[in-house]
């Protein structure tokens, strides 16, 4: 017998009373940052492969990775980088078994985050004082 109220079964969870958790945005950041990385690593071989081919190249390379847009892109994977090796560490401490309560993936999701913004402020003060 054909199911009469498929249509009006509620859909679970459903996006307007779901509410996004910290484990949740965790492992969706940790691939999105996966993801970025492996843009990024084509952003820095371009200059490389620019840097190797003509100076005009690389000028323009350069000149678009040194641009505002570019800091920008640079900072941002900078970030990704440490995020993800953040979460990484996350993901090997889980994997002794340790910290699997809820309470404490809840801490080492925001420690993540939290650290991750942190590192990136001090490499980008290393990187600006240094240049």
């Amino acid at each position: 017998m054909p199911d009469v109220n498929r249509g009006n079964r509620p859909l679970s969870p459903h996006l307007t009373i779901y509410r996004p958790q910290i484990t949740s945005i965790s492992s969706i950041l940790t691939r999105i940052t996966g993801n970025a990385l492996l843009l990024s690593a084509l952003l820095v071989v371009w200059w490389l492969l620019a840097a190797a081919t003509s100076p005009s190249a690389f000028a323009l390379a350069d000149g678009i990775l040194t641009s505002i847009f570019g800091k920008l892109v640079l900072v941002l994977s900078l970030w990704g980088l440490c995020y993800h090796l953040l979460a990484g560490l996350r993901h090997l401490y889980w994997d002794t078994g340790g910290s699997m309560e809820i309470v404490w993936a809840e801490k080492l999701g925001w420690a993540c985050v939290i650290g991750s913004v942190m590192l990136t402020a001090i490499c980008v003060a290393i990187i600006w004082e240094i240049a």
